[in-house]
């Protein structure tokens, strides 16, 4: 398959509709529809059902639509790691939300200096779960990022387990307790991952989010290196006891063979072990 043949077949895909699907390509109707029969007889499947008002993907097409999402990426991302190989002064990028580190992106970066396959490293700040699609594009080579995510096209490892606080406006009737249940906030455990992406959706950052907190507009679920890390005046952080603890990751993407990436991986993995340790002797 080429890659315009798949071009052609994602525009008809996701806009399920031939005249549309023309439009955004640059094309008219009849040269796509020749190409999306060719594809089809190529495989030797039917990707669409056509009537004269409506068009559908097929189960062979539905599963061709997210194999071909995943290739065109990885064609993207080829190229720009590509060029980013090639510069003059070559960096490894790593995404990370901002304030969404556990407080490890310093030990990290300067356990990663360390090491003999270390490259300069160009810090891309994103929003909310940004991390995996920059990833997947070869925008980033490698990042820090919380569960839940999309792992297509990706390996991980897990740097850290910590427990949830429930960040709430401090006039807030549950404020007044030293710990609360998921029950107190209306959620089961089942209910964390809706939940989540909920939050998120309500603001770009966490300073946005604590300031939603402040006023009462939202009593979201954080990561208990929050407290210690960001105390807002309005805003008490109280821990709750039966929530699923918060995963920060490690991840790049399947297919990369650089050393400077496993080397930061190996770093990223070193100091959440010595961290871990640290912290458990603290509890001791």
């Amino acid at each position: 398959m080429e890659s315009r043949s798949l071009r052609y077949f994602l525009a008809v895909a996701e806009e399920l509709n031939f005249a549309r699907a023309a439009e955004r390509l640059g094309i008219s109707p009849p040269p796509l529809s020749r190409a999306i029969r060719r594809l089809e007889t190529e495989l030797g499947v039917t990707l669409f059902e056509r009537t004269t008002h409506s068009v559908a993907l097929t189960p062979a097409g539905t599963v061709l639509l997210a194999e071909a999402r995943i290739a065109l990426d990885a064609l993207q991302a080829a190229g720009r790691r590509a060029q980013r190989a090639a510069a003059r002064d070559p960096k490894l990028v790593l995404a990370v939300k901002a304030d969404g580190d556990a407080g490890l992106l310093e030990p990290i970066l300067a356990r990663f200096a360390s090491e003999p396959a270390a490259l300069p490293v160009a810090v891309r700040l994103c929003g909310w779960n940004e991390q995996p699609r920059l990833l997947r594009l070869g925008e980033a080579d490698v990042a820090l990022v919380h569960e839940p995510f999309d792992r297509t096209g990706l390996d991980t490892e897990t740097l850290a387990a910590e427990p949830r606080v429930a960040a709430l406006a401090v006039g807030h009737p549950l404020a007044a307790r030293d710990r609360l249940a998921l029950a107190d906030l209306g959620l089961r455990p089942g209910d964390m991952h809706q939940y989540l992406d909920e939050i998120r959706r309500e603001s770009r950052d966490l300073a946005q989010l604590l300031t939603l907190v402040g006023l009462g507009g939202v009593i979201p679920l954080l990561p208990a290196s929050v407290a210690d890390r960001y105390p807002r005046p309005g805003v008490v952080y109280r821990p709750v006891t039966d929530a699923p603890p918060a995963i920060l990751a490690v991840a790049w993407p399947q297919q990369s063979r650089s050393t400077a990436t496993a080397a930061l991986v190996r770093a990223a993995a070193s100091v959440a072990e010595a961290e871990a340790a640290r912290d458990g002797q603290a509890d001791e």
